[in-house]
């Protein structure tokens, strides 16, 4: 029986998904993060399917959304990136309190994400070195063209300064793998991405591989470029993003 528990790590909201007969167990771990406008319980398929190949994995709640929202998360368009930086930051208390609860097996750590949580995935990779594996569907490693592409298209009313703008970027370099291909470190990393994806482009990913495949850091990345596919985790990639960390971790 898959055990899912709705819980507070380190004073932040998760879902913990993992088979009740190893939850008291040392296991790899995977944290998956949803995409804007989604919430944990979004993706909670994908963590019931990965906690049956005997991972402990943990649905974060992004800042905003869910049981952490203030109001219509819609309102939040211009803390776009405060809250992908904030995830980035609230990494390490989560993996902190599994290792301090000793049920990390060998610091086996895995992310992956949708959409935001894909880009969060990116960033996490260019932060966090003892990562071991990340897969990333319909996110982009290039945070910093796409945060052009959201600051210049905000809703009406929701304007920002040139100044803003530039203090964002600025604060996105540090997490942009396609400006520091080297943090991949030889690590592997898969992407998905739909070329008919109206949402996040998919030249940026394109671009970001076809640029660093050849790299020696790039060794272990991987990609799946698939014609027509939308901006939507599908069953059959979440068959393949399984497929993936399962591959990376066990």
């Amino acid at each position: 029986m898959i055990n899912v528990c709705e819980k507070q790590v380190a004073g932040l909201p998760v879902l913990e998904v993992v088979d009740a007969k190893l939850m008291h167990e040392k296991l790899p771990l995977v944290l998956f993060y949803h995409g804007w406008t989604n919430r944990k319980e979004s993706f909670l398929m994908q963590g019931y399917e990965l906690a049956k190949l005997g991972m402990r994995v943990v649905l974060p709640e992004a800042l905003y959304h869910g049981v952490r929202a203030d109001g219509p998360v819609e309102d939040h368009a211009v803390s776009f990136w405060q809250i992908t930086i904030n995830s980035v930051q609230e990494f390490p208390k989560i993996v902190d309190h599994y290792r301090k609860q000793d049920l990390l097996l060998n610091e086996q750590v895995g992310v992956g994400g949708f959409s935001m949580g894909g880009i969060t995935t990116c960033m996490l990779m260019a932060q966090y070195p003892e990562i071991n594996a990340g897969v990333v569907v319909s996110g982009t490693p290039s945070p910093v063209e796409f945060a052009k592409i959201i600051l210049n298209n905000l809703p009406a009313g929701m304007e920002v300064s040139d100044e803003e703008i530039q203090t964002t970027l600025t604060a996105l370099a540090d997490y942009d793998l396609s400006l520091h291909p080297q943090k991949i470190g030889q690590r592997p990393l898969h992407f998905w991405h739909g070329n008919a994806d109206p949402t996040v482009p998919c030249n940026l990913t394109q671009d970001f591989y076809e640029n660093i495949k050849n790299q020696p850091s790039a060794l272990h990345v991987s990609a799946h470029f698939s014609e027509g596919a939308v901006h939507k985790m599908s069953d059959t990639v979440t068959d393949e993003m399984i497929e993936k960390i399962k591959e990376f971790l066990l």
